[in-house]
């Protein structure tokens, strides 16, 4: 058996989070390992961000995302957050710049503790989405639940920042709704060929709305950094909001900030459950009394 890695569970705004440090390694989480993590209640968690030795000049770390499906992520900003913490932590460095298969990210610790992750450019094009068929307005598709003449949620707005999302706007309590029933079928449409993360919106103000999302390989969580950058963007471009939204999820609120020069900025917290050290083959684990990542 390879040597055991070191993790942190840790949590951005309620998103359950495993850092893994798989510096210095050779080998990767496996899919089995995930899901075998996911299933002990003192593991459970939305992703494991696998910290890997840099593979490109200029950044810090390559950042691996693994859903507790086991699936393969493109970004997760509230677990970059963690891994941020994680990091500046143990070295005291404040600003970091990683690789993600999503792209680079960039990201920094302020004094206050709140992190900022720079998600960088929302894409709009269909088939950047991707969407399986040519949507020319991404703002809203045609896409519906329930009746044809009574819709449950319908039109969604369509995003990628990284990941696919599809945002159902909704001028009422966005926990009044069965997302959980919902939000496996919508994430499996065959109109995301690369299924997507389900939200739903409401706008509270010109500078807030409330987020509930179905999270892509992973169901109902708390929060999702990269849906909350999402909607905001969304929110935004159809007119609803300005560039500059508090997004609340379950969680509690994030600070959203789409620049002019297009990147999209999320700032929140992160927080520290416990650490230990796990089998990234098996996922078998055991806990440290103090330390982390």
């Amino acid at each position: 058996m390879a040597a055991l890695a070191q993790f942190a569970k840790m949590n951005g705004l309620g998103n359950e989070i495993i850092v893994a440090d798989m510096r210095g390694r050779g080998d990767r989480v496996t899919p089995e390992a995930a899901r075998a993590l996911n299933a002990d209640p003192a593991t459970r968690f939305d992703q494991i961000m696998a910290i890997h030795d840099a593979r490109l000049a200029g950044t810090q770390n390559y950042i691996e995302i693994l859903n507790s499906d086991g699936s393969q992520a493109q970004a997760c900003g509230n677990g970059t957050r963690c891994v941020v913490q994680a990091l500046a932590a143990e070295s005291g460095q404040k600003v970091f710049t990683f690789q993600t298969v999503a792209g680079i990210l960039t990201a920094e610790e302020h004094e206050d503790g709140l992190i900022s992750v720079d998600l960088g450019k929302p894409r709009f094009g269909w088939q950047d989405i991707p969407l399986s068929e040519e949507f020319r307005d991404t703002r809203m598709i045609e896409l519906q639940v329930g009746p044809i003449d009574a819709p449950v949620l319908h039109s969604p707005s369509v995003v990628s920042m990284g990941n696919p999302h599809a945002i159902f706007w909704v001028a009422d309590d966005v926990g009044s709704y069965d997302l959980e029933r919902f939000g496996p079928l919508l994430e499996n449409h065959p109109i995301f060929p690369e299924r997507a993360n389900i939200s739903l919106a409401r706008v509270t103000a010109r500078d807030a709305l409330t987020l509930r999302t179905w999270e892509r390989g992973a169901g109902l969580t708390l929060a999702c950094g990269s849906a909350a950058c999402a909607a905001a963007v969304a929110a935004a471009r159809t007119g609803r909001t300005g560039r500059h939204l508090t997004v609340t999820v379950p969680g509690g609120p994030l600070d959203i900030l789409w620049r002019e020069d297009d990147h999209v900025i999320m700032t929140g917290p992160a927080a520290w459950e416990f650490s230990g050290r796990f089998d990234p083959a098996t996922g078998a684990w055991e806990r440290e009394t103090e330390g982390a990542v």
